[in-house]
C-alpha cells in the first residue's frame, strides 16, 4: 500500500496508538462518540460553533465536561498581541484547552509568545510542508494540515501529511500532526498507515468507520442461524 515506507520507519520510534478526535461543536454528537470509548479529543472552529446557535463559552464548557482530552478552541483575532490575549483567556477556561491559531505571520509571532507562557497551540489551516515547519519552529504543540480542502482543488492532501511527518522526524520536532478536513474513512486509514498522531473526524465519517456491508450481512446471518437452533 502507498506510504508504507514512512509508516514502518516511524513505527520503530513511536508506539503510541493514533488518537481520534471529533471535529464538531455539537454536544449530542460528542456525547454519543464519547460513549463508544474511542474518543480522545475534540476540535472546533467558528463555522462549527455558529451551527449550534449558542454562546461560544457555553459550548466549550459543555465539551470539557464530556471529553477528558485535548479540546481545540479557535482564536479569531488577527494581530499578535490580540491573539495572545484571546488565547490566554481561552486557555484559562480549562486545562485541556488547546488554542487553534491560523497559519500566518502574526499567528507565528503569537505561537512563539504563547509557547513561552506554557499555553498550548494548534496551528490550523496548514496547506504546505513549509508552513508546518515554521509552525513547529515557533513552538506549536500541534499542526493541522487540511487534507480534504487540498483534495478539493486537485491537490494531494495525504501527500502533505507524509511530507510533514518526514520533516518532523528529520529534526526531532515534538509537534504533533492532526490530520484535519477529513472527507472519508480512507483519509483516516492512510493517516494511520503513515503514523500520524491524530485524525480529527466529523461525526458522520466516524460512523462510517464502524460500517462494512459484509459485517451487516454476517450479523444478520448469525441471527438467522441462531433462530434455527433447538430451543429448550
Amino acid at each position: 500500500m502507498p506510504h508504507m515506507r514512512c509508516y514502518r520507519e516511524r513505527s520503530n520510534a513511536r508506539l503510541e496508538v493514533m488518537r481520534i478526535f471529533l471535529d464538531t461543536a455539537n454536544i449530542e454528537e460528542i456525547r454519543e462518540a464519547a460513549s463508544w470509548g474511542i474518543l480522545d479529543g475534540v476540535t472546533t472552529n467558528p463555522t462549527l460553533m455558529a451551527k449550534e446557535k449558542r454562546e461560544y463559552d457555553s459550548i466549550v464548557k459543555d465539551i470539557v465536561t464530556i471529553v477528558d482530552g485535548p479540546i481545540s478552541a479557535e482564536a479569531i483575532c488577527n494581530k499578535c498581541d490580540d491573539i495572545v490575549a484571546e488565547a490566554t483567556q481561552l486557555s484559562k477556561m480549562h486545562e485541556n484547552i488547546i488554542v487553534k491559531i491560523p497559519m500566518c505571520i502574526e499567528g507565528l509571532k503569537a505561537v512563539r509568545k504563547l509557547s513561552s507562557q506554557g499555553v498550548k497551540t494548534n496551528v490550523t489551516l496548514v496547506f504546505s510542508g513549509t508552513q508546518a515547519l515554521l509552525a513547529a519552529k515557533a513552538g506549536a504543540n500541534y499542526v493541522s494540515p487540511f487534507v480534504g480542502r487540498l483534495d478539493d482543488i486537485s491537490g494531494h492532501g495525504m501527500k502533505l501529511v507524509e511530507q510533514i511527518i518526514q520533516i518532523f522526524r528529520n529534526y526531532g520536532f515534538k509537534t504533533q500532526v492532526i490530520v484535519a478536513s477529513v472527507r472519508h474513512p480512507i483519509h483516516v486509514l492512510e493517516a494511520a498507515l503513515m503514523g500520524a498522531d491524530i485524525a480529527t473526524v466529523p461525526f458522520d465519517i466516524l460512523k462510517k468507520m464502524t460500517q462494512h456491508s459484509l459485517t451487516d450481512i454476517g450479523i444478520e446471518r448469525f441471527k438467522a442461524d441462531y433462530e434455527k437452533l433447538p430451543k429448550k
